[in-house]
């Protein structure tokens, strides 16, 4: 099935523009640059949206402005009005079980712990939407997780994010084109090599 909205996750505000729990914003910005377009505000939606129309694509990108506990009223706003199901719904978020230069999809699932998921899940009423996962990697205990994900990456730990994201960014058409098992082969297959 093909994707209709693609939304990253991330806080919004100058003080985390930086930090880890912005990986999903900093994908859907490259997406938009490369698309050429811009997102702007759409307050019905609580949050930044851009159309992207291609040739044989056409779909929604979506920056909640929710802050990351509240992504889901942003997502089921915006999913509700254009009628979009969650099977056409891809999420990219950060994701603390893998290293950084790590990408990996994930057709559907458990919200890993994860609180914007977590919130989109219980919006949406539904787990069965797609995600991308950038891996930030771990602090090595959880009581730090806050404290690590708010803040920002080390200079390699940055340049491996940015890589992975590149690298998820080469497979998107495919996603998007709902060529998914595909797409996670490629992707899967690069950063193995990575690793």
């Amino acid at each position: 099935m093909s994707i209709s909205l693609i939304v990253g996750l991330g806080n919004p505000g100058t003080r985390y523009v930086a930090t880890r729990h912005n990986a999903g914003f900093w994908a859907v910005d490259d997406i938009v640059r490369k698309a050429a377009t811009q997102f702007r505000p759409e307050a019905k939606f609580q949050g930044e949206v851009c159309r992207v129309e291609g040739a044989d694509l056409k779909y929604w990108l979506l920056k909640p402005t929710t802050f990351m506990n509240h992504s889901g009223q942003a997502v089921v706003a915006l999913a509700n009005y254009y009628k979009i199901p969650p099977q056409q719904i891809l999420v990219i978020h950060d994701d603390l079980d893998f290293p950084p230069g790590i990408a990996r999809i994930k057709k559907s699932g458990s919200d890993c712990r994860h609180n914007g998921l977590k919130s989109i899940i219980a919006h949406l009423g539904s787990n069965q939407f797609l995600r991308l996962r950038i891996g930030i990697g771990h602090p090595g205990h959880r009581d730090e997780v806050t404290s690590y994900v708010l803040n920002a990456p080390t200079r390699d730990d940055q340049i491996a994010i940015d890589t992975a994201i590149k690298v998820s960014l080469e497979v998107m058409p495919l996603i998007l084109t709902g060529e998914v098992d595909k797409a996670m082969q490629q992707l899967h297959t690069h950063s193995a090599n990575s690793e």
